[in-house]
Protein backbone atom coordinates (compact mmCIF):
# COMPACT_ATOMS: atom_id res chain seq x y z
CA UNK A 1 0.00 0.00 0.00
CA UNK A 2 2.94 2.32 1.00
CA UNK A 3 4.84 1.83 -2.14
CA UNK A 4 1.27 2.18 -4.46
CA UNK A 5 0.17 5.30 -3.10
CA UNK A 6 3.58 6.61 -3.02
CA UNK A 7 4.05 5.99 -6.83
CA UNK A 8 0.89 7.33 -7.54
CA UNK A 9 1.43 10.90 -5.61
CA UNK A 10 5.40 11.07 -7.25
CA UNK A 11 3.59 10.38 -10.79
CA UNK A 12 0.51 12.74 -10.15
CA UNK A 13 3.18 14.93 -9.14
CA UNK A 14 5.42 14.82 -12.13
CA UNK A 15 3.08 14.84 -14.60
CA UNK A 16 1.85 17.87 -13.31
CA UNK A 17 5.21 19.45 -13.35
CA UNK A 18 5.49 18.07 -17.00
CA UNK A 19 2.35 19.42 -18.00
CA UNK A 20 2.26 22.67 -16.08
CA UNK A 21 -1.26 22.27 -14.85
CA UNK A 22 -1.09 23.51 -12.08
CA UNK A 23 1.93 25.78 -10.48
CA UNK A 24 4.82 23.36 -8.29
CA UNK A 25 3.87 24.65 -5.28
CA UNK A 26 0.42 23.74 -5.66
CA UNK A 27 1.29 20.13 -6.92
CA UNK A 28 3.89 19.56 -4.31
CA UNK A 29 1.93 20.34 -0.97
CA UNK A 30 -1.35 19.22 -2.34
CA UNK A 31 -1.23 15.79 -3.77
CA UNK A 32 1.09 14.48 -0.63
CA UNK A 33 -1.09 15.67 1.98
CA UNK A 34 -3.92 13.72 0.02
CA UNK A 35 -1.69 10.47 -0.02
CA UNK A 36 -0.80 11.11 3.59
CA UNK A 37 -4.72 10.98 4.29
CA UNK A 38 -5.35 8.15 2.05
CA UNK A 39 -2.48 6.15 4.41
CA UNK A 40 -4.62 7.09 7.45
CA UNK A 41 -1.98 10.12 8.90
CA UNK A 42 -3.94 12.68 10.42
CA UNK A 43 -3.44 16.83 10.80
CA UNK A 44 -0.74 16.38 14.13
CA UNK A 45 1.41 13.45 12.43
CA UNK A 46 1.25 15.96 8.96
CA UNK A 47 2.82 18.86 11.16
CA UNK A 48 5.45 16.88 12.02
CA UNK A 49 6.40 15.29 8.56
CA UNK A 50 6.28 19.20 7.48
CA UNK A 51 8.85 20.27 10.44
CA UNK A 52 11.33 17.45 9.10
CA UNK A 53 10.94 18.16 5.51
CA UNK A 54 11.35 21.85 6.40
CA UNK A 55 14.26 21.47 8.01
CA UNK A 56 15.98 19.67 5.02
CA UNK A 57 15.23 22.46 2.76
CA UNK A 58 14.94 26.03 4.59
CA UNK A 59 18.60 26.61 4.23
CA UNK A 60 18.43 26.41 0.72
CA UNK A 61 15.25 28.34 0.52
CA UNK A 62 16.68 31.13 2.73
CA UNK A 63 20.21 31.07 0.72
CA UNK A 64 18.06 31.16 -2.52
CA UNK A 65 16.34 34.90 -1.35
CA UNK A 66 19.51 36.59 -0.39
CA UNK A 67 21.22 34.56 -3.36
CA UNK A 68 18.87 35.97 -6.49
CA UNK A 69 18.59 39.65 -4.58
CA UNK A 70 22.91 39.66 -4.50
CA UNK A 71 22.96 38.37 -8.37
CA UNK A 72 20.62 40.55 -9.29
CA UNK A 73 22.29 44.05 -7.84
CA UNK A 74 25.76 42.57 -9.22
CA UNK A 75 24.42 42.11 -12.77
CA UNK A 76 22.00 45.10 -12.86
CA UNK A 77 25.28 47.33 -11.86
CA UNK A 78 26.94 45.63 -14.93
CA UNK A 79 29.15 42.87 -13.28
CA UNK A 80 28.92 40.38 -15.89
CA UNK A 81 29.32 42.58 -18.83
CA UNK A 82 33.11 42.13 -19.07
CA UNK A 83 32.89 38.27 -19.16
CA UNK A 84 30.17 38.39 -21.82
CA UNK A 85 32.17 40.85 -23.62
CA UNK A 86 35.34 38.47 -23.57
CA UNK A 87 33.61 35.19 -24.36
CA UNK A 88 32.24 36.67 -27.29
CA UNK A 89 35.05 38.13 -28.02
CA UNK A 90 37.41 35.19 -27.58
CA UNK A 91 34.77 32.76 -28.89
CA UNK A 92 33.75 35.25 -32.18
CA UNK A 93 30.03 33.85 -31.56
CA UNK A 94 31.35 30.40 -31.44
CA UNK A 95 28.25 28.74 -29.55
CA UNK A 96 30.05 25.32 -29.64
CA UNK A 97 32.87 27.08 -27.36
CA UNK A 98 30.36 28.77 -25.13
CA UNK A 99 28.84 25.25 -24.50
CA UNK A 100 32.37 23.84 -23.88
CA UNK A 101 33.47 26.63 -21.71
CA UNK A 102 30.38 26.40 -19.83
CA UNK A 103 31.10 22.62 -18.54
CA UNK A 104 34.58 23.32 -17.75
CA UNK A 105 33.44 26.18 -15.85
CA UNK A 106 30.52 24.34 -14.06
CA UNK A 107 33.53 21.74 -13.12
CA UNK A 108 35.65 23.93 -11.65
CA UNK A 109 32.72 25.33 -9.70
CA UNK A 110 31.89 22.00 -8.01
CA UNK A 111 35.07 21.33 -6.68
CA UNK A 112 33.48 22.15 -3.08
CA UNK A 113 30.46 19.33 -3.76
CA UNK A 114 27.69 21.31 -3.47
CA UNK A 115 25.61 21.55 -6.21
CA UNK A 116 24.18 24.70 -4.89
CA UNK A 117 27.74 26.25 -5.28
CA UNK A 118 27.69 25.37 -8.80
CA UNK A 119 24.62 26.37 -10.10
CA UNK A 120 25.35 30.19 -8.09
CA UNK A 121 28.63 30.26 -9.61
CA UNK A 122 28.03 29.10 -12.87
CA UNK A 123 24.33 29.48 -14.07
CA UNK A 124 24.23 34.05 -13.40
CA UNK A 125 28.08 34.39 -14.88
CA UNK A 126 27.11 32.80 -18.04
CA UNK A 127 23.04 33.50 -18.51
CA UNK A 128 23.66 36.63 -19.86
CA UNK A 129 26.10 35.04 -22.72
CA UNK A 130 23.44 32.57 -23.12
CA UNK A 131 20.46 34.62 -24.07
CA UNK A 132 22.73 37.52 -25.95
CA UNK A 133 23.20 34.60 -28.36
CA UNK A 134 19.83 33.24 -27.90
CA UNK A 135 20.94 30.19 -26.30
CA UNK A 136 18.41 27.73 -24.40
CA UNK A 137 19.00 28.57 -21.04
CA UNK A 138 17.79 25.15 -20.48
CA UNK A 139 20.97 23.79 -22.42
CA UNK A 140 22.41 25.81 -19.65
CA UNK A 141 21.56 24.38 -16.72
CA UNK A 142 21.95 20.90 -18.47
CA UNK A 143 25.51 21.23 -18.71
CA UNK A 144 26.22 22.55 -15.57
CA UNK A 145 23.94 19.31 -14.17
CA UNK A 146 26.14 17.43 -16.60
CA UNK A 147 29.51 18.79 -14.52
CA UNK A 148 27.56 17.56 -11.68
CA UNK A 149 27.27 14.66 -12.66
CA UNK A 150 31.17 14.04 -13.22
CA UNK A 151 32.89 16.12 -10.67
CA UNK A 152 30.76 14.84 -7.64
CA UNK A 153 32.26 11.72 -7.70
CA UNK A 154 35.16 13.63 -5.17
CA UNK A 155 35.42 11.59 -1.74
CA UNK A 156 33.62 14.62 -0.29
CA UNK A 157 30.41 14.47 -2.84
CA UNK A 158 27.44 13.10 -1.64
CA UNK A 159 27.56 9.70 -3.54
CA UNK A 160 30.88 8.49 -2.18
CA UNK A 161 30.37 9.66 1.40
CA UNK A 162 26.96 7.98 1.75
CA UNK A 163 28.25 4.51 0.12
CA UNK A 164 30.97 4.81 2.28
CA UNK A 165 28.55 5.07 4.99
CA UNK A 166 26.11 1.92 4.17
CA UNK A 167 29.08 -0.16 2.85
CA UNK A 168 32.02 0.83 5.33
CA UNK A 169 34.67 0.91 2.84
CA UNK A 170 36.55 3.78 3.16
CA UNK A 171 36.00 6.96 1.16
CA UNK A 172 39.13 6.76 -0.05
CA UNK A 173 39.23 3.44 -1.15
CA UNK A 174 36.15 3.73 -3.09
CA UNK A 175 37.79 6.93 -5.04
CA UNK A 176 40.62 6.25 -6.18
CA UNK A 177 39.28 3.63 -9.08
CA UNK A 178 37.04 6.31 -9.66
CA UNK A 179 39.60 8.65 -10.52
CA UNK A 180 40.63 7.24 -14.35
CA UNK A 181 37.15 7.29 -14.92
CA UNK A 182 36.44 11.17 -13.80
CA UNK A 183 39.10 11.55 -16.46
CA UNK A 184 37.48 9.89 -19.22
CA UNK A 185 34.07 11.11 -17.81
CA UNK A 186 35.32 14.61 -18.15
CA UNK A 187 36.98 14.24 -22.15
CA UNK A 188 33.74 12.67 -22.99
CA UNK A 189 31.51 15.51 -21.48
CA UNK A 190 33.48 18.40 -23.44
CA UNK A 191 32.83 16.22 -26.58
CA UNK A 192 29.01 15.79 -25.38
CA UNK A 193 28.89 19.58 -24.66
CA UNK A 194 30.29 20.39 -28.21
CA UNK A 195 27.68 18.34 -29.61
CA UNK A 196 24.85 20.03 -27.94
CA UNK A 197 26.41 23.33 -28.32
CA UNK A 198 26.78 22.59 -32.41
CA UNK A 199 23.03 21.28 -31.98
CA UNK A 200 22.27 24.68 -30.81
CA UNK A 201 23.96 26.30 -33.20
CA UNK A 202 21.62 24.76 -35.81
CA UNK A 203 18.33 25.25 -34.16
CA UNK A 204 19.27 29.03 -33.52
CA UNK A 205 20.76 29.31 -37.53
CA UNK A 206 16.50 27.55 -38.26
CA UNK A 207 14.82 30.17 -35.88
CA UNK A 208 16.99 33.17 -37.59
CA UNK A 209 18.32 34.61 -40.88
CA UNK A 210 20.94 32.55 -43.38
CA UNK A 211 23.86 35.51 -41.93
CA UNK A 212 24.05 34.68 -38.20
CA UNK A 213 27.60 33.26 -38.26
CA UNK A 214 28.26 36.89 -39.96
CA UNK A 215 26.19 38.32 -37.56
CA UNK A 216 28.29 37.22 -34.81
CA UNK A 217 31.38 37.92 -36.67
CA UNK A 218 30.35 41.63 -36.79
CA UNK A 219 29.38 41.87 -32.97
CA UNK A 220 33.04 40.44 -32.51
CA UNK A 221 34.41 42.98 -34.70
CA UNK A 222 32.40 45.95 -32.89
CA UNK A 223 33.45 44.95 -29.52
CA UNK A 224 36.91 44.54 -30.78
CA UNK A 225 36.38 48.28 -31.74
CA UNK A 226 35.46 49.01 -27.93
CA UNK A 227 31.97 49.42 -29.29
CA UNK A 228 28.88 47.04 -27.30
CA UNK A 229 25.43 47.01 -27.32
CA UNK A 230 23.44 49.19 -24.94
CA UNK A 231 21.41 46.65 -23.09
CA UNK A 232 25.03 45.44 -21.44
CA UNK A 233 26.50 49.01 -20.57
CA UNK A 234 26.15 49.91 -17.68
CA UNK A 235 26.19 54.05 -16.12
CA UNK A 236 29.81 55.66 -15.70
CA UNK A 237 29.40 55.23 -12.09
CA UNK A 238 28.68 51.33 -12.23
CA UNK A 239 32.24 51.13 -14.43
CA UNK A 240 34.11 52.81 -11.91
CA UNK A 241 33.46 50.60 -9.27
CA UNK A 242 33.62 47.17 -11.43
CA UNK A 243 36.80 46.33 -9.42
CA UNK A 244 35.30 46.76 -5.96
CA UNK A 245 32.08 44.58 -7.26
CA UNK A 246 34.45 42.10 -8.76
CA UNK A 247 36.18 41.85 -5.23
CA UNK A 248 33.18 41.63 -3.53
CA UNK A 249 31.82 38.99 -5.75
CA UNK A 250 34.75 36.71 -5.12
CA UNK A 251 34.65 37.66 -1.51
CA UNK A 252 31.25 36.44 -1.12
CA UNK A 253 32.08 32.61 -3.22
CA UNK A 254 35.50 32.71 -1.14
CA UNK A 255 33.12 33.04 2.23
CA UNK A 256 30.82 30.27 0.93
CA UNK A 257 32.96 28.13 -0.94
CA UNK A 258 35.76 27.70 1.75
CA UNK A 259 33.09 27.46 4.78
CA UNK A 260 33.90 30.52 6.56
CA UNK A 261 30.87 31.39 6.58
CA UNK A 262 27.12 29.80 5.64
CA UNK A 263 25.94 30.22 2.28
CA UNK A 264 22.95 32.21 2.79
CA UNK A 265 24.96 34.46 5.25
CA UNK A 266 27.51 35.28 3.19
CA UNK A 267 24.84 36.63 0.43
CA UNK A 268 23.76 38.58 2.92
CA UNK A 269 26.75 40.52 3.73
CA UNK A 270 27.36 40.68 -0.12
CA UNK A 271 23.94 42.04 -0.44
CA UNK A 272 24.34 44.95 2.28
CA UNK A 273 27.83 45.56 0.89
CA UNK A 274 26.69 46.15 -2.44
CA UNK A 275 23.39 47.89 -2.54
CA UNK A 276 23.97 50.76 -1.43
CA UNK A 277 27.42 51.22 -2.80
CA UNK A 278 26.24 50.81 -5.98
CA UNK A 279 22.73 52.20 -5.61
CA UNK A 280 23.22 55.07 -3.02
CA UNK A 281 19.36 56.72 -2.41
CA UNK A 282 17.39 55.02 -0.69
CA UNK A 283 14.46 54.97 -3.12
CA UNK A 284 17.40 53.19 -5.72
CA UNK A 285 17.81 50.38 -3.01
CA UNK A 286 14.88 49.61 -2.42
CA UNK A 287 13.41 49.52 -6.11
CA UNK A 288 16.29 47.08 -6.58
CA UNK A 289 15.04 44.75 -3.87
CA UNK A 290 11.48 45.22 -5.19
CA UNK A 291 12.46 44.06 -8.60
CA UNK A 292 14.62 40.80 -8.09
CA UNK A 293 12.12 39.78 -5.04
CA UNK A 294 9.29 38.24 -7.57
CA UNK A 295 11.69 35.88 -8.62
CA UNK A 296 13.40 35.11 -5.31
CA UNK A 297 10.29 34.75 -3.21
CA UNK A 298 8.05 32.76 -5.86
CA UNK A 299 11.12 29.99 -5.86
CA UNK A 300 12.12 30.00 -2.42
CA UNK A 301 8.04 29.55 -1.94
CA UNK A 302 8.38 26.40 -4.07
CA UNK A 303 11.73 24.99 -2.35
CA UNK A 304 9.85 25.19 1.07
CA UNK A 305 6.65 23.51 -0.77
CA UNK A 306 9.56 20.50 -1.91
CA UNK A 307 9.92 20.39 1.94
CA UNK A 308 6.73 19.56 2.64
CA UNK A 309 7.41 17.16 -0.39
CA UNK A 310 9.84 15.28 0.53
CA UNK A 311 8.39 15.29 4.73
CA UNK A 312 5.58 13.19 3.77
CA UNK A 313 7.05 11.10 1.61
CA UNK A 314 9.70 10.33 3.84
CA UNK A 315 8.09 10.45 6.99
CA UNK A 316 5.19 8.21 5.70
CA UNK A 317 7.97 5.38 4.76
CA UNK A 318 6.96 5.86 1.16
CA UNK A 319 10.00 6.34 -0.26
CA UNK A 320 11.57 3.70 1.75
CA UNK A 321 9.15 1.30 0.54
CA UNK A 322 9.49 2.02 -2.83
CA UNK A 323 12.64 1.31 -3.20
CA UNK A 324 11.86 -2.32 -1.52
CA UNK A 325 9.49 -2.89 -3.67
CA UNK A 326 11.79 -2.54 -6.85
CA UNK A 327 13.68 -5.44 -6.70
CA UNK A 328 10.75 -7.46 -5.11
CA UNK A 329 9.14 -7.37 -8.77
CA UNK A 330 12.49 -8.48 -10.60
CA UNK A 331 12.28 -12.15 -12.22
CA UNK A 332 14.91 -14.42 -11.00
CA UNK A 333 17.21 -14.65 -14.01
CA UNK A 334 17.66 -10.30 -12.93
CA UNK A 335 18.87 -10.94 -9.66
CA UNK A 336 22.72 -11.62 -10.43
CA UNK A 337 22.52 -8.65 -12.41
CA UNK A 338 20.63 -6.78 -10.36
CA UNK A 339 23.48 -4.04 -9.42
CA UNK A 340 23.76 -3.36 -13.34
CA UNK A 341 19.74 -3.00 -13.54
CA UNK A 342 19.51 -0.70 -11.03
CA UNK A 343 22.12 1.49 -12.61
CA UNK A 344 20.65 1.58 -15.74
CA UNK A 345 17.52 2.58 -14.53
CA UNK A 346 19.30 4.66 -11.84
CA UNK A 347 18.29 8.54 -13.39
CA UNK A 348 14.36 7.85 -13.58
CA UNK A 349 14.81 6.53 -10.29
CA UNK A 350 15.67 9.69 -9.15
CA UNK A 351 13.05 10.59 -10.06
CA UNK A 352 10.75 8.66 -7.89
CA UNK A 353 12.75 7.97 -4.75
CA UNK A 354 14.79 10.78 -3.16
CA UNK A 355 19.23 10.80 -2.83
CA UNK A 356 18.97 9.65 0.78
CA UNK A 357 16.89 6.81 0.06
CA UNK A 358 18.23 5.63 -2.86
CA UNK A 359 21.58 5.00 -1.15
CA UNK A 360 20.70 4.50 2.51
CA UNK A 361 17.48 2.01 1.42
CA UNK A 362 18.11 0.80 -1.88
CA UNK A 363 21.63 0.61 -1.63
CA UNK A 364 22.18 -1.68 1.07
CA UNK A 365 19.08 -4.31 -0.48
CA UNK A 366 20.94 -4.78 -3.84
CA UNK A 367 24.09 -5.51 -1.97
CA UNK A 368 22.67 -8.01 0.09
CA UNK A 369 20.88 -9.77 -2.88
CA UNK A 370 23.73 -10.24 -5.52
CA UNK A 371 26.27 -10.71 -2.42
CA UNK A 372 25.86 -14.86 -2.90
CA UNK A 373 26.45 -14.30 -6.69
CA UNK A 374 30.04 -12.93 -5.92
CA UNK A 375 29.56 -9.57 -6.50
CA UNK A 376 31.61 -7.30 -5.18
CA UNK A 377 30.18 -4.27 -2.82
CA UNK A 378 32.33 -1.73 -4.20
CA UNK A 379 31.24 -2.83 -7.93
CA UNK A 380 27.80 -2.48 -6.87
CA UNK A 381 28.30 1.03 -5.12
CA UNK A 382 29.88 2.16 -8.42
CA UNK A 383 27.04 0.59 -10.75
CA UNK A 384 24.33 2.25 -8.95
CA UNK A 385 26.19 5.85 -8.43
CA UNK A 386 27.26 6.03 -12.19
CA UNK A 387 23.84 5.07 -12.80
CA UNK A 388 22.04 7.23 -10.87
CA UNK A 389 24.31 10.25 -9.78
CA UNK A 390 23.13 12.42 -13.01
CA UNK A 391 19.67 12.32 -12.08
CA UNK A 392 20.22 14.50 -8.78
CA UNK A 393 20.24 17.17 -10.50
CA UNK A 394 17.14 16.52 -12.29
CA UNK A 395 15.02 15.32 -9.95
CA UNK A 396 12.11 17.72 -8.48
CA UNK A 397 12.90 15.81 -4.99
CA UNK A 398 16.32 17.90 -4.79
CA UNK A 399 16.43 21.63 -3.91
CA UNK A 400 19.41 22.39 -5.57
CA UNK A 401 17.55 21.42 -8.85
CA UNK A 402 14.75 24.20 -7.61
CA UNK A 403 17.46 26.87 -7.03
CA UNK A 404 19.78 25.67 -10.69
CA UNK A 405 16.25 26.20 -12.78
CA UNK A 406 15.15 29.30 -10.70
CA UNK A 407 18.57 30.89 -11.34
CA UNK A 408 18.09 30.55 -15.55
CA UNK A 409 14.64 31.83 -15.09
CA UNK A 410 12.93 27.82 -16.11
CA UNK A 411 10.57 25.79 -15.00
CA UNK A 412 11.13 22.47 -13.58
CA UNK A 413 9.04 20.80 -16.76
CA UNK A 414 11.42 22.32 -19.24
CA UNK A 415 14.23 21.23 -17.47
CA UNK A 416 12.59 17.32 -17.27
CA UNK A 417 11.73 17.79 -21.01
CA UNK A 418 14.86 19.15 -22.36
CA UNK A 419 16.94 17.31 -20.11
CA UNK A 420 15.84 13.86 -18.99
CA UNK A 421 16.68 11.57 -22.23
CA UNK A 422 20.03 13.35 -22.59
CA UNK A 423 21.62 12.90 -19.51
CA UNK A 424 20.01 9.26 -19.38
CA UNK A 425 21.70 8.69 -22.34
CA UNK A 426 25.12 10.38 -21.36
CA UNK A 427 24.59 8.48 -17.89
CA UNK A 428 24.25 4.90 -19.74
CA UNK A 429 27.40 5.89 -21.79
CA UNK A 430 29.65 6.26 -18.37
CA UNK A 431 28.26 2.83 -17.27
CA UNK A 432 29.38 1.41 -20.25
CA UNK A 433 32.83 3.23 -19.73
CA UNK A 434 32.77 2.16 -15.92
CA UNK A 435 32.10 -1.60 -17.29
CA UNK A 436 35.35 -1.55 -19.95
CA UNK A 437 37.43 -0.06 -17.62
CA UNK A 438 36.97 -2.80 -15.40
CA UNK A 439 35.18 -0.64 -12.40
CA UNK A 440 31.79 -2.23 -12.65
CA UNK A 441 31.75 -5.70 -13.67
CA UNK A 442 29.20 -8.64 -13.50
CA UNK A 443 30.00 -10.56 -10.94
Amino acid sequence: MLSLVGLLVIGIVVILLLTGKTSPLVGMVAIPIIGAFILGYNLNELNGFFKEGLDTVIPVAVMFIFAILFFGVMSDAGLFDPLVKSVIKLTNGNIILIAIGTVIVGSIAHLDGSGATTFLVTVPAFLAIYKKMGMSPNLLVMLVACSIGIVNFLPWGGPIARSAAVTGIGVTELWKPLIPFQIVGLVLLLIFAGFLGWREKKRISKNTDSNINTSFSQEAAIIEEGIYSEELECSNYHKKLIYINWAIFIGVLVLMMGGFLDPAFAFMIGLVVALPLNFRKTSEQMNQIKMHAPSAITMAAIILGAGMFLGILDGTGMLDSIAKSVVVVLPETVIPVLHLVVGFFGLPLDLVTSTDAYYFALLPLVEQIVAPYGVDSSTVVYSLAIGNNFGAMISPLAPATWLGIGLAGISIGSHLRYSFFWMWGFSLVLLLVAFLLGIVSIG
